[in-house]
């Protein structure tokens, strides 16, 4: 008897479904966030002089809480500013490898503002999903110091007061960062299996040793985050736990 061996069409590639999203920030949810300390600072807080800043961190909300965040002189030459981490929060979120980090941010116009977006654990774990000072108009900072990388980027789309839209992957292998929808830069490096990190957003105020301090007329400076959100591969819904032997960074 004659059969056919045809069995219909093979099924295509399966595509993997899309990442699911497993924080979306609420800059005003005590729970989510913490203001106006940080363990990146020493002690805590309030100031990093160390590292160029003349920050004086502050927990009141109007400095963070409605997402956009500010930073007014103080009569003593520091600046109280706004920052918000989760870490030591209730929910305690911290991102892994795998995690897609995005953003919408709008860069603040006054020269001396630096404002960020980054991630810290335990003294480092720091992969800087940006940096900006107006000072390089058109310029982004992005660096994975977990195992050192950076890149800076020139692009028109970027200047002081515009909107940006913000991506970055945080591969085991490869931290790669995009800007507007094109990538930028892929590190080759990336944080590693065992990497995890909170996340941190706040508006510091350089010093001038790298960069101008602000000029003695400006009295407020402000940047703002619209929509941050991280998604995480479907499936992979579980409690991260640390490898038994960690990569080294």
């Amino acid at each position: 008897m004659d059969e056919s061996t045809s069995r219909g069409p093979l099924p295509g590639p399966r595509t993997p479904p899309p990442p699911d999203v497993v924080f979306t920030a609420d800059f005003a949810s005590e729970t989510q966030w913490v203001a106006g300390r940080s363990w990146a600072y020493p002690g805590g807080g309030p100031v990093n002089p160390d590292d160029d800043k003349l920050d004086h961190l502050v927990s009141d909300a109007d400095y963070s809480r409605s997402g956009t965040f500010r930073a007014t002189r103080r009569p003593d030459g520091k600046w109280d500013t706004g920052l918000l981490t989760t870490e030591g929060s209730e929910e305690g979120f911290t991102v892994r490898p795998g995690d897609v980090l995005e953003a919408r941010v709008r860069l603040p116009r006054e020269v001396g503002a630096w404002p960020a977006i980054w991630t810290w654990r335990d003294g480092n774990h720091e992969i800087d999903v940006f940096e900006y000072h107006p000072d390089n108009p058109d310029l982004l900072e992005f660096a994975n110091h977990v195992r050192p990388a950076n890149r800076y980027v020139h692009d028109d789309a970027v200047s002081p007061g515009a909107w940006i839209e913000l991506r970055t992957e945080f591969g085991a292998r490869s931290v790669v960062w995009w800007l507007n929808g094109t990538q930028v830069f892929a590190d080759e490096r990336g944080v590693g299996r065992a990497w995890r990190a909170h996340l941190i957003v706040n508006l510091s105020v350089s010093a001038g040793r790298y960069h101008p301090a602000p000029a003695a007329e400006t009295t407020e400076m402000s940047f703002e985050v619209a929509d941050l959100v991280v998604r995480r591969p479907s499936g992979d819904d579980r409690p991260h736990e640390e490898s038994r032997q960690p990569e080294s960074a």
